[in-house]
């Protein structure tokens, strides 16, 4: 252990955190309530005992609710803790202080998880878990590249990739140098950039605890995979990287890599909750130092916390504190490490007032708006949370958008075969205007999903009618029952080619209907290349091969990546699938003089769109571009085959540009001939069919 000893200063209360200058290092930290502070400084992340502990005069370091020290030529890769006493736990304040804690800083901008133990950390007398801060300099701020027209900060042809940064290289097939690193998935970029994508999502990379997982879930030797369980926001997950001291380097790095490919980064962020927990969950931080401003808690017992996010606590978002570390944090990410957007898990806490009670304008959701760094990043809501606020089509702010889980749902149950649903399915295929337009919104304000991290893959979709998450130790109660997933006549695995052709159809079928529907399509990695979970539905405790990306899989399953790929290159050659504006129903919006779309019914005649058996869906869409073709659209998700009239187009004829019940690689264009269609088209059952038209003049 190093005997060197640190000069100090008073130190300034600006900014909050760390700040590394030429002459030493100044801490500051927040905490209304307490009475004694002290910092702890560790020579490395393996240091047992602190080489100097640093009292905090309540006079000299300390300005109105902060406090402050300057600790002179400090090398950076010091770790460091905090200490805190103060006024203790009463039932009427909800304050709490553990003065043998050692607390981790909630600004921390790179953290160590070496010889974190949660069990030690939930003992309210034991000295803490083992989480260190560690002192680096961050880089320079980089000025966040502009993101072109769209609402929101979408561009034109915008496609999310929600993505798991470790179980994208983890699988021993991904033949990467440092598996499940920032640094491996920069080996993955031509991948992503041969699929199209223009966006990864990728999910909780702030620093979180893995071992937040229920005891019976623990005792399996399962660990909280995902992420939602972040407890610095600041901070790079230390497990991602190769090296923890280079932890922001490594991640910056990443993400200038994903630039350079022309791709955009979007975080995945939890301010929702965090990993302390309830009621005997672990101190971490927030806890021991503004527990009674940081959390939901009870009006009449302070020392309970209110939970509306299912995970034992809820960030009192609204609370002027906690809002600006928010946003602040957010900044961070976008002007010193370069993200470009947000997804912002179970968001409807956000409009959660004091006591949780919802608020008609709640101030968090327009600072984040409002802010001028993130005036071009793309906000995304996940706009419901535990306790049954749901806020799809009414987020507050304008230009958030929001998964959609009404468009994931009934694209579900049509695709599934459930009948009547082909008026809903229409509205949301074309942007969800009756949800969004009259607010002022676009259609870049619906992020239109049907699989994501949250439930089945894409294959399982088609393969399982129930969730089976034995695996997870939970008794398969956990998971959502709720699926609208159809197995197409077997549960599971099969070697049945018929049963197998059908669920490669249906994935085709999703993959389709994404890229025909305008707003902004978001894709789950894996899903390309039929990913299965084994039919678990809540795999957020399963870091092996239940979750992992399977490299083998994009041989195996060629035909469904090439179909993937071509359908994400078909809908950008299509402005008028990309566009950002809503159908009008009149011919002001084609590049030609007809309707810009047209629907019909199996006759060619208007739709009964509130027929109670009706599986079929058939429309045009007018091309709004000279460059681009019109569009001849059939959805038939019934049991039978059906033989449809084409409508005519003066000066064109149709050609076959997409099937998907016919095999690769004739099911979608380019196809080695052109297959012309005349007066009819025989769809087969369960399939979708699209036409490009041909300007006889030009041939």
């Amino acid at each position: 252990m190093s005997e060197i000893f640190y000069k100090v200063r008073n130190g300034s209360r600006f900014p909050v955190g760390i700040s590394v200058t030429n002459d030493g290092v100044n801490f500051c930290i927040f905490s209304r309530h307490a009475s004694q502070v002290e910092l702890l400084l560790y020579e490395n992340i393996n240091s047992q005992l602190p080489f100097q502990t640093i009292k905090l005069d309540s006079v000299h370091n300390h300005s109105f609710f902060f406090w402050h020290v300057f600790v002179e030529k400090l090398p950076t890769g010091t770790c460091y803790t905090w200490k805190m006493d103060g006024l203790k736990d009463t039932t009427e304040t909800g304050r709490m202080f553990f003065p043998h804690k050692e607390l981790l800083d909630p600004w921390a901008l790179s953290v160590s998880n070496v010889g974190w133990s949660r069990q030690v950390a939930c003992q309210t007398e034991s000295s803490g878990g083992g989480m260190r801060a560690i002192v680096v300099d961050p880089p320079s701020s980089t000025e966040s590249t502009s993101l072109n027209s769209l609402d929101g900060g979408w561009i034109e042809g915008a496609i999310i990739y929600e993505m798991h940064v470790s179980g994208f290289t983890l699988h021993p097939t991904s033949n990467v140098q440092h598996p499940g690193t920032f640094s491996a998935l920069k080996e993955k970029i031509p991948y992503l950039k041969e699929l199209g994508i223009t966006h990864v999502e990728l999910l909780p990379i702030s620093a979180f605890d893995p071992q937040d997982v229920p005891k019976n879930v623990a005792s399996r030797g399962l660990s909280n995979y995902w992420g939602y369980s972040t407890h610095s926001f600041w901070a790079p997950h230390p497990d991602y990287c190769v090296d923890i001291l280079h932890a922001v380097s490594e991640f910056r790095e990443m993400v200038d890599a994903f630039h350079d490919a022309g791709i955009k980064v979007i975080m995945d962020v939890v301010f929702n909750h965090t990993a302390e927990g309830g009621n005997g969950g672990p101190v971490i931080n927030f806890k021991g130092m503004f527990n009674d401003i940081f959390y939901h808690l009870d009006a009449i017992d302070r020392k309970r916390y209110l939970d509306f996010t299912g995970c034992g606590n809820t960030v009192n978002c609204n609370h002027p504190i906690v809002s600006s570390y928010i946003v602040q944090c957010l900044e961070y990410w976008v002007e010193t490490m370069g993200v470009d957007g947000f997804r912002f898990d179970l968001a409807s806490v956000f409009t959660r007032g004091e006591l949780g009670v919802p608020m008609s304008t709640p101030p968090l959701p327009w600072a984040i708006e409002f802010s001028k760094t993130l005036a071009n990043a793309p906000l995304i809501a996940e706009a419901w949370d535990a306790a049954g606020l749901y806020h799809v089509g009414a987020f507050p702010g304008m230009a958030w958008s929001e998964w959609n889980g009404r468009y994931r749902d009934i694209m579900r149950r049509f695709v599934k075969g459930d009948p009547g649903l082909i008026g809903e399915v229409a509205s949301r295929l074309t942007g969800s205007a009756d949800m969004y337009k009259n607010d002022c919104r676009t259609p870049a304000n619906s992020i239109n999903f049907i699989t994501c991290h949250d439930g089945f893959t894409l294959n399982d979709l088609a393969s399982y009618n129930h969730k089976h998450n034995e695996a997870n130790g939970e008794d398969n109660l956990d998971g959502s029952n709720d699926n609208h997933s159809w197995n197409c006549g077997c549960e599971g695995e099969t070697t049945d080619p018929e049963i197998i052709e059908l669920r490669q159809r249906q994935a085709k079928n999703v993959i389709a209907i994404l890229m025909l529907s305008r707003g902004v399509p978001m894709l789950l990695a894996g899903d390309e290349v039929l990913r299965s979970q084994k039919g678990n539905n809540n795999a957020y405790c399963q870091n092996n091969e239940i979750s992992w990306f399977d490299w083998s899989l994009t041989k195996k399953n060629s035909g469904m990546l090439r179909f993937t790929i071509e359908m994400i290159a078909f809908r950008k050659r299509h402005p008028s699938l990309t566009s950002n504006s809503y159908f009008s129903g009149d011919e002001s919006q084609s590049a030609h003089g007809i309707t810009d779309i047209t629907w019909y019914d199996k006759d060619l005649k208007t739709p009964n769109w509130n027929d109670p058996e009706s599986r079929v869906l058939v429309f045009t869409i007018a091309r709004v571009s000279a460059e681009e073709q019109d569009l001849h659209v059939i959805f038939n998700m019934s049991e039978t085959a059906i033989e449809l009239r084409i409508p005519t187009l003066s000066g064109n004829t149709w050609e076959l540009a997409i099937d998907t019940s016919r095999p690769n690689p004739t099911d979608i264009k380019p196809y080695p001939t052109s297959i012309p269609v005349n007066d009819s088209y025989k769809v087969e059952k369960r399939s979708i069919v699209v036409l490009e038209s041909v300007d006889t003049i030009l041939q």
